[in-house]
């Protein structure tokens, strides 16, 4: 069985991320969507939300499930058994701090990275750019899923009341 991780902190996931998810299960019997849980960060979204987020919106794909892990990630791929990392690329940028990431990780553990460059259509979306646009107003609708948008206005107000 063939089989990659794909990790992120999908907090919340776009359009992009599932882009890169559904090319990747078209290419590996089983996908792992994994969240990695940085604990110096307050996301807008709990870890659990993450994952119920990103399952409801690739419940279509039966070869994908949903993880989280904290610590490295080559860890979290050698411990599923899987010997491949999907990274999905926006841009150069994205390439110039990927490419590094990845040398290291197959010099830990010899699992490769592959990567997946972004569709057109998405390779302006980022989550971090998601947010900061729906916080001001901004119509994000079409740039993520439907179970995610409203989420991401109902948080959005309730931090904004805080």
């Amino acid at each position: 069985m063939t089989g990659a991780v794909c990790p992120g902190s999908f907090d919340p996931v776009t359009k992009g991320h599932l882009d890169v998810i559904t090319r990747a299960a078209a290419q590996f019997d089983e996908v792992i969507v994994t969240v990695m849980i940085n604990k110096s960060k307050r996301g807008l979204f709990t870890v659990d939300e993450r994952i119920e987020m990103i399952g409801e919106a690739t419940a279509h794909l039966e070869n994908v499930r949903i993880s989280s892990w904290h610590g490295l990630l080559v860890d979290y791929a050698k411990q599923e058994g899987h010997t491949a990392i999907v990274k999905g690329l926006r841009g150069a940028n994205d390439f110039d701090y990927e490419l590094q990431m990845a040398q290291m990780n197959q010099k830990l553990s010899g699992v490769d990275t592959l990567f997946i460059p972004a569709n057109p259509r998405w390779s302006f979306l980022s989550s971090s750019l998601v947010k900061e646009v729906a916080t001001f107003g901004g119509d994000v609708e079409d740039m993520v899923p439907d179970c995610v948008y409203s989420r991401l206005l109902t948080r959005i107000a309730e931090r904004q009341a805080e």
